[in-house]
């Protein structure tokens, strides 16, 4: 089969000034995309700039003979999500691709985390994918055309000590990300959604001897195929690192049912309400509700 090229598709890349989203950038532009490289340059907990970042990153795809852009605008506003996608636009009239790559850590035991910590993680991954994606949403539904990956976290989907502010906004994505799978299906918009476990300046002090394995050059085929014309899964959720990809997918077992429900029924049949034997995956709302007409048609 013929490798997968881009022929001068747009991409817009957040937080690519180094770390995966550096890769996933060289990856695109390797195969033809054209590529914004956005980031602002801050330190890991999100203070600070250095406008130098971006342009590194872009340097290095023209040095390897291909196309790119720098944009240091801030994802955590709505006036920086559309000034970074009116750079695509104006660079190279168009947007095709979007990758929510940009992160930061504010790390604390839930007990003792301030709301200044809580805000600026939520703007960043959660805001900032809202901020970014809907400008690109709007022209991509106009042209028929558009595919968008978010960066979730196994932190927010199954639960990291000291996380809680970065696993709400990760897992917030995935519900951003289905919805999106929904509303974009009759335009060819797909949105999926990476859990990545890779060695970043994000993740060098929790990852010890692990990290060597866990090269974040590995994450970026799995966004390249998602970013092309040829991917069909939409709304999906991937884990990946180190070489291996998995779904991972929210199932919904038949439970258990009874019209004249009481409290000491739940207590009562716990273990019928939570066996995992047959369990369904919904793909949406509907299918999901879907699962209690055969209860209530009666």
């Amino acid at each position: 089969m013929a490798d997968l090229g881009f022929d001068g598709k747009v991409a817009v890349i957040t937080g690519a000034g180094g770390g995966l989203g550096r890769q996933h950038a060289l990856l695109l532009a390797s195969r033809g995309a054209l590529v914004v490289v956005n980031d602002l340059g801050g330190a890991v907990d999100g203070t600070g700039s250095d406008k130098g970042a971006a342009e590194r990153v872009v340097d290095e795809i023209r040095a390897a003979g291909g196309e790119a852009a720098a944009d240091t605008n801030s994802v955590s506003t709505p006036e920086g999500g559309k000034a970074i996608i009116q750079t695509a636009l104006d660079a190279f009239g168009r947007i095709d691709i979007v990758v929510n790559n940009a992160g930061i850590l504010r790390d604390k035991a839930f007990h003792g985390m301030d709301q200044a910590m809580i805000d600026a993680v939520i703007d960043v991954h959660l805001r900032g994918a809202f901020n970014v994606t809907q400008p690109a949403f709007v022209a991509m539904r106009a042209k028929g055309y558009g595919r968008i990956i978010s960066t979730s976290s196994a932190s927010g989907i199954f639960g990291n000590f000291g996380q809680a502010n970065y696993g709400a906004a990760k897992t917030g994505l995935i519900g951003l990300t289905r919805v999106l799978a929904v509303e974009g299906a009759r335009f060819n918009i797909k949105a999926n959604a990476i859990a990545p476990l890779a060695l970043t300046r994000m993740t060098e002090n929790i990852l010890g001897s692990l990290g060597d394995k866990l090269d974040p050059a590995l994450i970026s085929p799995l966004v390249t195929y998602l970013a092309h014309e040829e991917c069909e899964p939409t709304g999906r959720l991937f884990s990946v690192g180190g070489g291996r990809i998995a779904e991972i997918f929210i199932g919904e077992v038949p439970g258990y049912f009874n019209p004249e429900l009481t409290v000491e029924d739940v207590r009562d049949n716990f273990e019928a309400i939570t066996n995992r034997d047959g369990y369904s995956v919904p793909a949406n709302l509907g299918d999901e509700t879907g699962l209690y007409l055969p209860y209530l048609a009666g």
